[in-house]
């Protein structure tokens, strides 16, 4: 079984960080930026995939399309899935996300992720691949680290699924992709309102919206993200 850390998803310290740089007096616009979550945070969140380990990420053609190739993208998909739904199920439970708009967030977040995790394993039948372990430290005991990490994961994951919708060729997985594509990228949008969208200092970037057309990165691209944090 496979096993993620938050020194994976964190390799530079950056989500950790946050905590100190709030407690200093910093808006949330500027610790999200200092802690490199603006437009950065995608290198410190795509290290989460390297936890996409056998079968998920062996081997995603993008080239040859194939019902064999929608297995493990649906696969990938269902990996990041587990750990999201695990990271807010851990921060809700905890009774650490005191903040009631924030805490919202999370419950509402927790109950989708864990839709898509059931809707993806009966797509996948026992195709499906079994749920890693997770260690997110005190992300999901940190409120303002919650956050942060909530922001990272969400930006990350509606890449992922950009990048791989194309590759997909049954209709019943290009219909499960999109459906949960699209919903990843309101709660990308909503933790960013959250975080910054709500202050009317905050730069463009930290929008819950800051560009016109977001970026699809591969399988390739989101594990090159994350080959320099791996032991």
């Amino acid at each position: 079984m496979s096993h993620i850390s938050m020194e994976l998803i964190d390799a530079d310290g950056a989500v950790r960080e946050n905590a100190r740089l709030a407690s200093d007096g910093s808006t949330r616009v500027d610790f999200l930026r200092k802690a490199g979550l603006s437009g950065a945070g995608f290198a410190a969140g795509g290290v989460l995939f390297t936890g996409l380990a056998d079968p998920a990420s062996a081997a995603i053609s993008s080239r040859r399309r194939s019902r064999r190739n929608d297995v493990k993208i649906l696969n990938y998909a269902l990996t990041l899935e587990y750990l999201e739904s695990e990271f807010y199920a851990r921060a809700v439970a905890g009774g650490a996300i005191i903040d009631p708009v924030v805490r919202r967030f999370a419950e509402v977040v927790a109950e989708h992720e864990a839709t898509h995790v059931r809707r993806l394993r009966a797509v996948l039948g026992k195709a499906a691949i079994k749920k890693p372990s997770f260690d997110f430290g005190d992300a999901v005991s940190n409120q303002v680290k919650f956050r942060a990490t909530a922001q990272v994961l969400e930006d990350v994951g509606v890449s992922a699924y950009a990048g791989q919708g194309p590759n997909l060729v049954q209709r019943r997985a290009v219909v499960v992709a999109l459906s949960i594509h699209s919903v990843e990228a309101r709660h990308a949008a909503w933790i960013r309102f959250i975080n910054a969208g709500s202050t009317t200092t905050a730069s463009e970037q930290d929008l819950p919206a800051p560009v016109a057309f977001d970026q699809a990165r591969t399988e390739k691209q989101v594990l090159k993200l994350a080959g320099p944090y791996i032991a």
